[in-house]
């Protein structure tokens, strides 16, 4: 199995602040409709909290979570 590329740009601070208070739509702002946004609006939907730790765990540290 190949080793997918993520990239390694700097992350916009809105999209950090977008991460907090709107998970998915931080996550969209960064990686756009994928599968990891899908699994941030589910989490969001069950708890904020959740959504928020999943959405800043993709921002963040993007290379250790390979959802695209």
């Amino acid at each position: 199995m190949a080793r997918q590329q993520v990239s390694t740009a700097p992350i916009s601070p809105w999209a950090v602040v977008a991460a907090i208070l709107l998970p998915p739509l931080g996550v969209f702002m960064v990686r756009g409709i994928t599968p990891a946004f899908w699994l941030t609006v589910v989490l969001t939907l069950i708890a904020w909290l959740p959504g928020v730790a999943i959405a800043l765990a993709l921002l963040l540290i993007p290379e250790r979570i390979p959802i695209r």
